[in-house]
């Protein structure tokens, strides 16, 4: 939300609360929430297009890439070790790393090797026919979700615009903002509602006056709809930050001080047992026999099969990505990847020459915080409730273009219609600090300094607006 209905606003006065008179803090948000919604929102807009597009990415990405996903089931599938030895015969000259098996007849199993030439967390898949074991094409996936070129384009485009680390401050700036312009224009629509309520007059919270015209149906719709998607923008901001730069790195820090972090598995096999054959961590003694990382991988790539059903008989079974290890000190680790409408995702450390289970991690052993990080995030990414989730989080994305656009269009009407052709709205007055509860306005300060620590953008980019206001206040004061 953003540019708020604005009473009698003027840049260069400046007032403090008369002698008597209610002291309250409704200037002071009127204030913070103009100036940010004004020069922070062309960040949100951008951010809110872009999220609106990889929200149904996924959806799409089904579409576009159909020929790779999907196949005629012809029988039984071929063992996975077949499966990824006809993708090898495709990329000779990569070492494959890991494995999605065929959740579902008519799916096809993704083969995933590593490429030096490909950039961070990307990897190369070679799309395998289950049912005959034979190559159906070949792309780059990102990223934990395996997500194919269309999505990561548009995933990339969201986060940083194809700018690199440069392009992240944009992304940063708006979901550091996204939450401080939804609450406030959420309390400026309150407060606005209830004095209307208090005069007996007709006011609207949720819904949408129809019969108004003019500038008063803007700031109808503008006020009715944030209030509707508050909710949904602090989420999406609360969870933003935990893949941003300079906020993100004081997230990772406050979840490891509060052990929040998300527990990982154990693939490290015991020494001796790797070089005695026994199993699990019997035994200490010498090290493993050297041998080429090709052949322990080829080596590893025939136990596929007998880890997955050791994984299945341990209740790792739904959609799974196994890795292939590329040495003899190193186990399979099987876990379940996100699918729609499953809240947990096990894993599990197996032995390839023995079978035995050397570790497990399971989701309901994870700590609270480090689940409700996992749901936040894959709601933030449309994955956790599918198409329906995919479709709100476009939904909310128009909202919010919608609420951006109209408040630029309210502080459009409120510029003087006399003088200069340049002019532009004008802001609320100045001194709103002076009129709220002095203890109020001291805490107002020290929250502020904390946050804007927190999150190093929205403080400076904070202090960057009281400089700006500071300098309009004195240029003020001097033609006065």
């Amino acid at each position: 939300m953003s540019a708020p209905d604005i009473e009698r606003p003027s840049a260069g006065t400046s007032q403090s609360a008369p002698p008597g008179q209610k002291r309250t803090v409704r200037p002071l948000m009127m204030r913070l929430h103009f100036y940010a919604g004004i020069l922070v929102a062309p960040f949100i807009l951008i951010a809110a297009i872009t999220g609106g597009l990889y929200a149904v990415a996924p959806a799409i990405e089904q579409i576009v890439y159909r020929d790779y996903l999907s196949v005629d089931y012809s029988g039984a599938p071929k063992p996975v070790a077949d499966q990824i030895r006809a993708a090898q015969q495709v990329r000779p000259d990569l070492t494959v790393s890991a494995v999605r098996p065929a959740p579902e007849a008519g799916d096809t199993t993704r083969v995933l090797f590593t490429d030096p030439t490909l950039g961070e967390s990307e990897r190369l898949a070679v799309f395998v026919d289950p049912s005959t074991a034979q190559p159906v094409g070949e792309l780059t996936v990102y990223g934990s979700s395996s997500a194919l070129p269309m999505r990561t384009w548009i995933s990339q485009l969201h986060r940083h615009l194809h700018l690199g680390e440069p392009g992240r401050i944009y992304s940063e700036l708006a979901t550091s903002w996204l939450w401080v312009i939804a609450l406030g224009g959420l309390y400026l629509w309150w407060d606005r509602y209830r004095k209307a309520k208090a005069r007996n007059t007709s006011a609207r919270l949720l819904t949408v006056d129809r019969t108004a015209q003019g500038r008063a149906r803007t700031v109808n719709w503008h006020g009715a709809v944030g209030a509707w998607i508050a909710v949904g923008l602090v989420f999406l901001s609360a969870t933003g930050l935990t893949w941003s730069k300079y906020a993100g790195e004081n997230v990772s820090d406050l979840r490891t001080a509060l052990s929040w972090t998300t527990p990982s598995l154990d693939k490290t096999l015991d020494a001796g047992a790797v070089a005695t054959g026994g199993g699990g961590h019997e035994g200490h003694g010498g090290a493993a026999p050297a041998a080429s990382d090709t052949g322990i991988v080829d080596t590893h790539v025939g136990q596929i099969d007998s880890v997955l059903t050791v994984a299945r008989e341990n209740g790792v079974d739904n959609a799974v990505e196994a890795s292939i290890p590329a040495d003899s000190s190193t186990a399979f680790a099987v876990a379940e990847t996100r699918q729609p409408w499953v809240m947990s995702a096990d894993s599990i450390a197996v032995d390839g020459t023995t079978g035995q289970v050397t570790d497990q991690l399971r989701f309901a052993d994870w700590p609270i915080a480090a689940k409700l990080t996992a749901w936040g995030i894959q709601l933030h990414m449309g994955l956790l409730f599918g198409l329906l989730n995919q479709l709100a989080l476009a939904a909310l994305a128009v909202a919010l273009v919608t609420v951006i656009v109209r408040g630029y269009v309210m502080w459009w009407r409120r510029r003087p219609t006399r003088g200069s052709d340049w002019a532009v709205g004008r802001p609320p007055l100045r001194g709103a600090l002076r009129q709220t509860n002095p203890v109020f306005a001291v805490a107002v300060v020290a929250v502020a300094v904390a946050v804007g620590w927190f999150m190093p953008l929205l403080g400076l980019s904070l202090l960057g607006f009281l400089v700006v206001d500071a300098v309009l206040g004195l240029r003020a004061r001097l033609r006065a």
